[in-house]
């Protein structure tokens, strides 16, 4: 499949230089520029490269561990599905965590109950032991 990766790094460059940090929380499901990507590697959709993603860790107000989500019902040791505050059904990608800049967040959708999010973070712990 061909990848558009210049599109991607003119919006990427953009932005870097011009988006704004929003205000985020741990627990919070946004929408975020997450771009074209490599192999196996989830990509955003549309224009603006976007993909559902849950703000695991907050580490500042730059920075975040950020979990892949999708609406396929997917399960396995590698994946954690739990219903969305605020949406439907909802599979995170535990393989895919990730560090982004919060510069990606582009709007919250959302939001994981507390007992989910202490479960998630469980099953992560037990994927890395």
């Amino acid at each position: 499949m061909n990848k558009d990766f210049q599109t991607w790094h003119d919006k990427k460059s953009d932005l870097h230089e011009n988006q704004v940090r929003l205000h985020f929380h741990e627990r919070e499901v946004w929408s975020s520029s997450v771009g074209a990507n490599i192999g196996f590697e989830q990509d955003g959709k549309g224009d603006e490269y976007l993909r559902p993603v849950l703000v695991l860790k907050k580490f500042n107000n730059e920075t975040l561990w950020a979990l892949f989500l999708t609406k396929k019902k997917k399960t396995g040791k590698y994946y954690f599905e739990f219903k969305s505050k605020d949406a439907d059904m909802s599979t995170a990608n535990l393989s895919q965590i990730r560090l982004i800049d919060s510069k990606r967040l582009k709007y919250p959708v959302g939001s994981i109950s507390e007992s989910d999010y202490i479960e998630l973070k469980k099953r992560i712990i037990a994927l890395l032991g």
